[in-house]
């Protein structure tokens, strides 16, 4: 694991990003957590390897499952750690550290709880927001400053609700509208991998999202 003394290259700073060469989906391994809200990240992984007709394979070293795969004619990393969520950090530092990939140069997908269901949300730096992925990933990089593709997943409405909602299994209509979001995300991964985020923000923010139908009520009779 990185100490205080790791430190990794933050790449220079202007208008157009580092081209990625590190996606990381984040969530919880095991087939209890495969279909609840915390693992859109994950969703994202396995329906970008499936578009590139790859495999994952676990890596110790990296403390999760990896493969290679192509973006805008770059190979590039991809990553699901397999360390839970609150220990995401340890997986993204080990692969960082070992190709030396600069914190511009990685993406992170994550579920976002304050974003409306179905979302998709480019950032290109800032805090955990509560995120306990996200926090561990910028305790063990040493820095804030990776981008993220922020997946609504929606809120609860109580806060001593959020922990729940998140490890239950989404309702079909909002894994649709997650999945589109997820749909929408991969056709502008070639722009994001080059570093020409513009067009992709355009694209991405200005999505319509249509609500899902409200569940009909009961019949009287």
């Amino acid at each position: 694991m990185p100490t205080s003394n790791t430190t990794f290259a933050r790449g220079e700073s202007n208008e157009r990003l580092s081209p990625l060469r590190l996606v990381v989906g984040l969530g919880n391994p095991g087939p209890q957590y495969a279909e609840t809200r915390h693992n859109a990240g994950f969703w994202l992984a396995d329906a970008l390897v499936r578009q590139q007709s790859g495999h994952f394979r676990p890596e110790a070293k990296y403390h999760g499952d990896a493969c290679r795969i192509v973006l805008d004619g770059r190979e590039v990393w991809l990553l699901k750690p397999m360390t839970f969520m609150n220990r995401s950090g340890q997986a993204v530092a080990a692969l960082a550290r070992f190709h030396r990939i600069a914190l511009p140069e990685i993406l992170v997908v994550h579920d976002d709880l304050d974003l409306p269901v179905g979302t998709a949300r480019l950032k290109r730096a800032g805090g955990h927001g509560g995120h306990n992925g996200l926090r561990d990933l910028i305790a063990q990089l040493g820095g804030n400053d990776f981008a993220r593709l922020r997946l609504g997943i929606g809120h609860p409405g109580d806060s001593r609700d959020v922990l729940d909602y998140v490890l239950r299994r989404a309702p079909q209509a909002e894994r649709v509208l997650v999945e589109d979001a997820i749909a929408d995300s991969l056709r502008e991964l070639p722009r994001i991998a080059a570093g020409d985020w513009a067009k992709a923000m355009q694209v991405l923010h200005s999505r319509r999202v249509e609500p899902s139908p409200a569940p009909a009520a009961p019949s009287a009779t």
